[in-house]
């Protein structure tokens, strides 16, 4: 049976998520929409809130379209920033069973 990371599409977040960062952010989710998705956040340093938002649309999207979207690494300072916000890291796991 197939796992998570045989089939999903990997997506590596860039160092600086801010105001800037944040319609590139959401293009690059889109082209990846309808896939399971692993977000690779290790590279992030800054967080902004507009990024935030993106990724918290992309994993409710994710969900409504019953595809698998999973942060798999975050940096120090994207925890940092996330727990600024009050947002915890699992707000970004959503996993389904995935059919052979």
């Amino acid at each position: 049976m197939p796992t998570m990371t045989d089939i999903a599409d990997s997506f590596a977040l860039d160092p600086v998520l801010d105001l800037k960062a944040a319609t590139p952010l959401a293009q690059g989710l889109l082209a990846r929409r309808g896939a399971e998705l692993r977000i690779d956040g290790a590279l992030v340093e800054r967080l902004g809130g507009q990024c935030l938002q993106v990724l918290l649309s992309a994993r409710s999207t994710w969900e409504a379209d019953g595809h698998a979207f999973v942060m798999e690494r975050m940096s120090d300072q994207m925890v940092a920033a996330l727990e600024l916000f009050g947002v915890g890291p699992a707000a970004f796991q959503f996993q389904k069973d995935i059919a052979a």
